[in-house]
Formats: structure tokens, sequence, C-alpha cells
């Protein structure tokens, strides 16, 4: 029998696939990349056409061996790597490692792990498609020429051990820029007046019947003042409000209008990588991280008991929203069965994705409709079974018809002044019964407003109360992670492979910071930025790098050759360089103050980066050695002493671990951060830890003691 042997990135993956095929083929795991540029040195001939230098990736030598010696013994080798770019570039390095030409039909690709997938994928092997190496290795040689190049610049103008990176460097601008918007902001301020109004006819009962409104006895409801003589109202202050209001006390009020229709509102499309992130953050209070690394998960497979392991969702890094012939088809079957006809739209609905997205896999869905999120439950962790349950729902919603409303609108006159009231009642649940979007503040979510009572054209309506407001206006707000990666998808900068490293390496080298799930830049994120923009504005300019990412892609369509595109890039990059490096200044960066002194000497402390993150110190240094760590306290006393808070800390080896705000005089330490919640069977204090199986729960402290629970239970979030 002829043998054939499998590459794939994983041992999840590996496992999935090998229950799908037969004795005839061997599935092994390269543990992702096995070639890569070399971390001592440049590895670009930048003066032979940008030739990169590949070696093997330090501690893979022996899953090479293992490899080369399995490709030995078998008539066939095929690379089952992901399909991406990044997948292809894959694929070509282990040809090479392997002596199989990436002319020959060695490159096998699905966008789903399931039986039918990967045996339709085996009939049809192909060619590595070496422009989608080629875009893979202009991003990475780009990458390396900007980190390595701009790296000893920022050394020496700002400090040691500083580091920038091509997308990574927008990233960041876009939050400092956001933060120097918020900082030079001046609010303004504005008035509004809402009126309470009764409606004062006295209709029967069956004249209501079909009527917009509340029950029959409801008659009062709100109305806005939006516009005086015709033109838009502006009130500035609380005299012009006054005044406002005295006139309007003064006036009868009329209904001078009322617009009746149905109003739809439409699902969804099916996830893309970007949107998946940004919901998954506002809904389950997960990182894109972490998000990734659970849609991997899924997508690479699980075992779901009789049917084995099977991948639950299609390929996860996909900016299209396309969906299959075939997934439109099971889907509709569920709906018509488990919500009726009404449910379903007479044609499947076609989403239409963003301008430049790569249309090469499906959007994030299920493999499977039938699978449906409960029956699967049991077999998955707490993170698992909430994301696919997330991704199962908005998909099945997206294949639904649009949910419909009875919306009214009153038009109402005040002497002078216009009023305007508007509420809706759902009509038709449509999609809503299945799923709806988050939204990422209050301004944004899509809520209907109250219902009103039914009123007449030509109704007088009695002034019940005027409630003029203050309000001043809001600067912008800080961007979270799911709003970050929506400004870059929406401005081209990245692809959806790259959003968690672009969000990760700025946060890693300590340029940007979380506080209450908002990014904040820190005085070196500044200092980098300023002089980034200052001698190097095109790095971090987001339409010269959506552009670069358009080269990429026509690198990968044929239509570019990567090492001009390169060098269109790294020639006049190269210049920009070596006249900063003459004349750009030295930037000194200032301590942030604190608001505690040093019980040593008196000063005021500062705060200072380190090793193990931020600490205080006192300025005094080296007369004064005073040092203090930045106590992560929270909300819960220590199970001990019951005295202290506890306290979130990091070990010699950067490891979180939790004690008391009381140390040295209370010594408790945990690895696993403790509850104010006690043991329901013992009393002892309960701890949030991870479990493999069941992920996220609370077990009790007490070793003697059994008892846990999943952690959703309890509402514990994303840490």
């Amino acid at each position: 029998m002829r043998k054939s042997l499998v590459v794939v990135e994983s041992p999840a993956k590996a496992k999935t696939i090998s229950k799908f095929l037969g004795r005839g083929y061997q599935v092994k795991a390269s543990m992702g990349h096995v070639r890569d540029l070399p971390k001592s040195k440049l590895g670009v001939d930048v003066n032979n056409g940008y030739e990169p230098t590949y070696i093997s990736v330090r501690g893979m030598g022996d899953v090479i061996r293992d490899l080369k010696a399995a490709a030995k013994k078998v008539d066939n080798v095929l690379f089952a790597t992901d399909p991406d770019r990044e997948g292809e570039a894959i694929s070509w390095h282990l040809a090479h490692l392997l002596g199989i030409r990436p002319e020959s039909k060695c490159r096998i690709e699905f966008n789903e792990i399931t039986k039918n997938a990967i045996k339709e994928a085996v009939k049809r092997p192909r060619e590595i498609d070496m422009d989608y190496v080629n875009a893979q290795q202009a991003r990475r040689v780009l990458d390396r020429l900007v980190g390595y190049k701009l790296s000893p610049f920022l050394w020496r103008k700002i400090k040691r051990g500083l580091s920038a990176g091509r997308v990574q460097s927008v990233a960041l601008r876009l939050i400092v820029d956001r933060e120097r918007e918020i900082d030079g902001f001046i609010p303004e301020e504005y008035w509004t007046i809402e009126a309470d109004l009764e409606s004062m006819a006295a209709r029967p009962a069956d004249a209501l019947k079909g009527e917009i409104g509340r029950e029959q006895g409801a008659k009062r409801f709100t109305a806005r003042l939006v516009a005086r003589a015709g033109e838009k109202i502006n009130i500035p202050n609380e005299d012009a409000a006054n005044r406002v209001v005295e006139d309007l006390k003064a006036s009868t009020f009329v209904v001078t209008a009322v617009a009746r229709k149905d109003k739809k509102k439409y699902p969804s499309p099916p996830f893309t990588t970007s949107t998946l992130q940004q919901e998954a953050s506002r809904k389950l209070r997960f990182s894109p991280s972490r998000t990734m690394r659970v849609a991997q998960q899924l997508y690479e497979g699980i075992d779901i008991g009789a049917e084995g392991t099977v991948g639950l969702i299609t390929y996860m890094r996909t900016d299209s929203t396309r969906v299959s012939s075939e997934a439109q088809s099971e889907a509709r079957s569920h709906i018509l069965s488990a919500h009726g006809k009404a449910f379903l739209p007479d044609r499947p609905p076609v989403y239409k994705s963003r301008g430049g997205a790569q249309d090469a896999h499906e959007a994030i869905r299920p493999t499977s409709v039938l699978r449906l999120p409960d029956m699967i439950k049991s077999h998955l962790t707490a993170d698992q079974y909430r994301l696919y349950k997330l991704i199962w729902h908005r998909f099945v919603a997206s294949q639904m018809s649009p949910a419909v409303y009875d919306s009214v609108t009153v038009d109402i006159a005040a002497g002078e002044y216009q009023l305007k009231a508007s509420g809706s009642r759902l009509k038709f649940s449509g999609f809503l019964c299945v799923y709806e979007e988050g939204a990422d503040s209050a301004q944004d979510a899509d809520g209907e407003n109250a219902e009103l009572p039914a009123v007449q054209e030509g109704e007088e309506l009695r002034l019940l109360e005027i409630k003029p407001e203050q309000h001043f206006t809001q600067p912008p707000p800080r961007y979270t992670e799911a709003s970050l990666v929506k400004t870059l998808e929406e401005n081209g900068v990245g692809r959806p492979s790259t959003y968690v490293s672009i969000i990760d390496t700025i946060r890693k080298r300590n340029y940007v910071y979380l506080e209450n799930r908002q990014f904040r830049p820190t005085e070196l994120g500044f200092a980098v930025n300023d002089i980034i923009a200052q001698h190097f504005p095109k790095i971090i300019d987001v339409e010269f790098t959506a552009t670069m990412e358009e080269n990429l892609d026509r690198i990968a369509e044929g239509l570019a050759a990567w090492n001009q595109v390169v060098d269109e890039f790294y020639r006049p990059f190269e210049r920009t360089l070596e006249h900063a490096m003459m004349n750009a200044e030295e930037i000194t960066i200032p301590d942030e103050v604190a608001d505690q002194q040093c019980p040593q000497c008196g000063r005021n402390l500062v705060i200072k980066q380190g090793r193990y993150g931020r600490f205080l110190a006192c300025p005094g240094f080296p007369e004064c050695r005073f040092t203090k760590p930045i106590v992560d306290e929270l909300d819960v006393p220590c199970p001990v002493c019951g005295q202290g808070k506890v306290v979130r800390r990091r070990s010699k080896r950067g490891k979180t671990f939790y004690g008391c705000s009381r140390y040295p005089e209370c010594g408790f330490t945990s690895w696993n951060q403790p509850t104010a919640e006690k043991c329901p069977v013992c009393g002892s204090h309960l701890v949030s830890r991870q479990n493999r199986r069941r992920g996220t729960e609370l077990a009790c402290s007490n070793k003697q003691c059994s008892y846990s629970r999943p952690a959703a239970a309890a509402g514990v979030g994303d840490a």
C-alpha cells in the first residue's frame, strides 16, 4: 500500500485529521515555523535583491529530524498547513527541508477540518503558491528591516532596549493621537429640554386596536425639543434654557403630524476575524489573543463523544463574509424546523465584504449548524462553549429574516417651537430571537424607544412637566481592544492574522497599558511615537501603511515582484534613517511622579519601569535607595488575617501570584486568585483557577475538600 505523510502545524490538528484519513496516511505536526530569519543579525542582503537568510528555528531540531525520517519512509508528502499566506510559507519552508519540489502536487488546502473537507482536499493536491509565499516573505523582510534598523536609532536617541515595528507604530500613533485629543479637549456646555405630555383625548377601547401605544390607560409620554422657527435649536447655557422653558410654559402643545411605518432591522453578517474579536471583547470580555487562542482550538478539533474529534468552526483568519451554498442550505433547514417559515427569508442573504477584503475563505461559521451549542457543551471548556455559542448564534441569525418594528414619530408644535417624540413596538422578532449584536458604548447601542400612546394630528396635549438638563460635550473615548481592531481594519492596517500580534507587541514593549479596558500610552510610548513621527512620518502614516498592505496583496495576486516592493520602501527609508541618526536630538523621558512620599527622605516617589513591570522608587537614588512595588489590590479581604486585602504580585520569574497587603506581618500567598466567596461545603475561601477540561472554575482552597463549579456561573470575567 502506498503511504503518504501529511504535515500540519499543531498536534491537535494532526490528531483530528488522522481520524479522517485511512491507514495509508501518517499525520505529523511541524509545531509551527521550522525556518525563520536569524535573531542575531539582520538576515537580509539589501544589496542582493533583499535575499533573506533562513535558518532552522532554535529548538526545532528534533521535530525536523523526525519529519525528515518520516518523509523517507513514504511515497508521497502532503503539506496541510493553514490556508493563508503564513501557512503557505510554512509549507514552502517544510518542502525545502524535506527535499520536496514546490512545483510538485504537494499542497492541500481546506477551510474546515471535517471528514468531507479533508477527503476532498486529499483528492486535489496542488503546487505551493509562490505568489502567496512571496507576499509573506515581503512582509517578513519589511518588518525585519524596519525593526532591526529603527531599534539602534531608538537606543541612541532615547534608551537601550527599545524597538519599533512597521505596523505596530501605526497602532501606537492612533492611541497617542487619541490621548492628546482627549487632553486638549475643551468641554462645551449645552442644554436639552424635554416635555412630559399627556393625551387628553378620550377614545373607546376598540379605537386603540392596532395602534402603536401602551395599554389603554397610559397616555403620558416624553417629547424632545428639536427646533425653533424651523431651525435646529442650540441652547448654550442656563439663562437661555430658562427663557425657552418660560416660552414653552405659556404655549399650547398641538400634534402637527403622526407618521407610522414598519421599520426593518437586518441581522449582522457572519463573523470575520475582526468582528469576532470585537464581539467577543464586548460580550465575553475576551482579549483578542484569548479569542484567537480558543477559536484555534475549535478549528483544529475537539473530541465531542460519539462523533469523535472534529473541527467545530471554519478557518478563523478571514476578512470575508462569504458563506458556502451548502452551509446556507443546512442553516435554512434548521431555521425552518426550529422557528418556522416566517423566520426564513425567501432567498439566502448575501453579505458584501468590506473593500480590499480577501475572498479566499468563508466567513467564520460552525462546520455544522446541526451541532447545537448545548448538545456539545459537556465536551467543551467554558471558554470554548461561550465562543462556539457566539459564533453559532451569529451565523444562524445572519441567515434569518429581519426583525420588524411598528414605528411612530409624532411632531408637536408649541408656539414657535417644534418637539418630536418617537417610539416603536417589536412587531416580529425575526433574527432577534436568536442573536443581537453588542455595542462598544451606550451611544452605539441600537436600542428601541418606549412606545407612545395613540395620538392624532390636530390633537391638543396637556403639559405635565418641562425638564431642562445641562450637558457638556464629551471627548472621544479611548480605544478599547475591540475599537482598536475595528479602526485598524477600517483603515486597512494589518490583516486578520496580525491584529493580535499588533496589540500584544505594543503592550509588551510598555508603550501602552490597559486601564479600565481602555488603552493609554505611557511616557515611553509618547516619546517613541513622537520621535518616529518627526523623523519617519511615513512609518506611522495610516494611508501609507494601508497602501503597503495593498502592495502585499498585489504580490499575492502575482501582480508585483516582492523584492521591488521592498526596494521602493527601503531605499527612501534608508536615506531618512541616515539623516535622523545625525540630526535627531536625544530625548530624556521624565519620570511619572506618584502621589506618595518616600518614607525615608520625604521626596515624592516616581514610577519606574523594571524587568517585572512598574514600581515606585525614590528619585534621590543613589543617596536614597527606597523602592516599593505598585500594588494591584483586589477588592477581596485576606482569607488568612482578614485585615489586609489580597494583592496581585509577580515573582522573579514573572509569574503572577497573590498575597496579603500586610506582608510581611501576614504571610498569605496563593498561585490561584482568591475570591471573597466561601465554600458552601467546608467554609474555606474559594479560588479562581484554570482547569484544562472545564476552563476557568471556582474551587475550594482546602485540599481536603473537592468542591468546584464553573466560574461562568459566578460571573467571573476575563482577567
